[in-house]
């Protein structure tokens, strides 16, 4: 089985043979390659992923995963369940990476912040698979935003997904699907993940925003650490 490594680079070598919408500019300022893969943030052996759309201009720049505005709300609601406390300290925070791992649908920015299309995630699919499956030892999945959620519809019955996602309680219910991935060599694999799925936490989001962090630390009522 290929390493962590491997994959990162794996995905990279994707990105560069056929061209997908990325905001080359931001990767440029930032001094990245814009077809290098920010895949994730955080611990490998973790019990908790949190599962983001994908990168905005902050996570180019800190090459990680939900550390803009969106991001610093699940790190400092992480942080308050772990340490009973908030922290503006930025060393302090970062120390949540230990505990949790950082994800999203597609490991690229999307130019202008718009959300890639089917066609993108569904190429970038097999990757992220391998990432959760193969590669992380967890199986708790809090899903930011209806998008982050709706990616696990593959692995689920035919319409369950829309239908839970039409339930009231949609954040405080739990899901549990079955996610498959295959390595390059075309061995499968398969891991029982559960699902909890929260409102994006961006500033933008106002039907939520203000309430994220309550919502957070209700969810976390419900993993095992």
């Amino acid at each position: 089985m290929s390493d962590i490594a491997t994959l990162i680079a794996q995905i990279e070598t994707e990105a560069k043979r056929e061209e997908f919408p990325i905001d080359i500019p931001v990767y440029k300022s930032a001094n990245l390659d814009p077809t290098h893969p920010v895949l994730y943030a955080g611990n490998l052996q973790s019990p908790l992923c949190f599962f983001g759309r994908d990168l905005g201009r902050d996570e180019v720049y800190a090459r990680q995963p939900l550390i803009g505005a969106a991001g610093t709300l699940v790190r400092q609601g992480f942080y308050q369940v772990i340490h009973g406390k908030k922290t503006s300290n930025p060393q302090e925070l970062q120390t949540v990476c230990d505990r949790i791992l950082l994800t999203n649908t597609v490991p690229y920015k999307p130019p202008g912040n718009k959300a890639y299309l089917v066609k993108v995630k569904k190429r970038f699919r097999p990757y992220i698979e391998r990432l959760l499956v193969i590669h992380w030892q967890g199986n708790q999945v809090i899903t930011l935003g209806t998008e982050a959620f709706k990616w696990y519809a593959p692995y689920a019955e035919k319409g369950k997904l829309d239908s839970f996602f039409k339930q009231s309680d949609r954040y405080e219910a739990k899901l549990t699907v079955s996610v498959t991935a295959t390595d390059e060599v075309g061995n499968q694999f398969s891991k029982s993940i559960t699902l909890l799925p929260l409102p994006h936490p961006s500033p933008l989001n106002q039907k939520y925003y203000s309430a994220f962090p309550r919502m957070l630390q209700q969810r976390l009522t419900q993993v095992e650490f």
